[in-house]
């Protein structure tokens, strides 16, 4: 009897799986990609914590998530408190403004910094009109305008030995650290947006648009798996005396890799970007087929601009049969909507590393230099 009542506590456990499971008295929400969130959902409040992305097995946040329209439970977890859904935001980052955007909730966004790189009309005419408040600098934003919002949160990226963010932590408004660029895969970054949802009170949408982004993103993945190994690429070019070229386990390094392409750098364990030389990029990339780069401008790179920029460039097998594709950050969205929309990102490489596969989408970011 009491073999069979294990095994009827056990099927009835495994029964409850699906988007969510039972978990220590709460009801853990189960992320396909994502490794740097967790999410448990418990009677009155949801937490929500956040892994440090620099130092393994420590949480960089925790939040408790508590329904606006309910009282605060007597006893909380330790963390954040934050009233959801957010009615009020200050956001710091372009491609967050730009989430919120998709998910509906433009009307929520309060204040913003770093206004010069938000390329969002909306946002900017706003701003002109007074109805959203310019916060100045994000590394040192003017205290009294966010003050003067009264937010409910404010929105913002850590990075590793920032040494804290100042005047900001003693306003006693929530800091939402969002770290999802630490991700080492792309839809591991794009499902963040379930957890922007949660915060807004939009989860069922953010649910729905993140499901159709693994999809499309899966889809594509497949046309190149069945497209056969692809071109050999080089990315980015030489800003200053430096030339950052993406890691391999880095977002880029992993949509090269979804795109079929053969990258230098592919064996590399670094998420982020890699400092090398001018020469070093040579050495290893000199024959490489095809030469993708980001920059900013008024108006399109012309091919005898570019070659104009570094004598060296000449050198590079890319550069002698002019398959260089340039993606002017300036002019197009690149920023705003390729970090929760990477599936746009994967058309462009796939369509450049497999110029004989006809995908429905054209380019959307990047093109070929005249």
């Amino acid at each position: 009897m009491r073999i069979f009542c294990s095994l009827i506590l056990a099927l009835s456990l495994l029964s409850c799986g699906g988007p969510s499971a039972q978990q220590g008295g709460g009801e853990k929400v189960d992320f396909k990609y994502a490794s740097l969130l967790s999410i448990t959902k418990y009677d009155g409040y949801t937490v929500a914590t956040i892994g440090n992305p620099w130092e393994d097995d420590k949480a960089l946040h925790t939040y408790v998530l508590v329904p606006r329209d309910k009282q605060l439970p007597v006893h909380l977890p330790k963390g954040t408190v934050i009233r959801t859904p957010l009615q009020k935001a200050v956001v710091f980052t372009t491609v967050h403004c730009s989430l919120l955007m998709d998910l509906g909730c433009r009307d929520k966004i309060a204040g913003v910094a770093d206004l010069k790189y938000i390329k969002i009309p909306w946002i900017q005419k706003q701003v002109r009109r007074g109805k959203i408040s310019d916060c100045g600098d994000g590394m040192s934003p003017v205290i009294e305008k966010i003050i003067d919002i009264h937010p409910d949160a404010i929105l913002l990226s850590p990075f590793e030995n920032s040494g804290g963010y100042g005047k900001l932590e003693d306003l006693d408004i929530p800091l939402v650290e969002c770290a999802e660029y630490m991700e080492v895969s792309p839809l591991a970054r794009a499902e963040w947006m379930r957890f922007y949802g949660l915060l807004f009170g939009k989860q069922k949408k953010a649910d729905k648009l993140f499901a159709e982004v693994d999809e499309s993103y899966n889809d594509l993945k497949q046309e190149a798996e069945e497209a056969g190994e692809g071109r050999s690429v080089m990315m980015d070019k030489l800003v200053g005396s430096v030339w950052y070229v993406p890691g391999g386990r880095s977002t880029i390094g992993q949509m090269i890799k979804d795109a079929g392409g053969r990258y230098p750098w592919e064996d590399d364990e670094h998420s982020g970007s890699l400092p090398l030389s001018f020469e070093t990029v040579l050495e290893e990339a000199f024959d490489t087929e095809v030469w993708m780069f980001r920059y900013e401008g008024d108006k399109p790179i012309s091919f005898g601009q570019f070659g104009e920029e570094k004598n060296g460039y000449q050198q590079f097998r890319a550069y002698q049969t002019q398959e260089v594709y340039g993606c002017n950050v300036r002019t197009s969205r690149f920023y705003e909507e390729s970090p929760f929309h990477p599936d746009w990102l994967l058309n462009d490489f796939i369509h450049i590393l497999h110029p004989d596969v006809k995908l429905k989408s054209p380019l959307k970011y990047y093109k070929k230099l005249n």
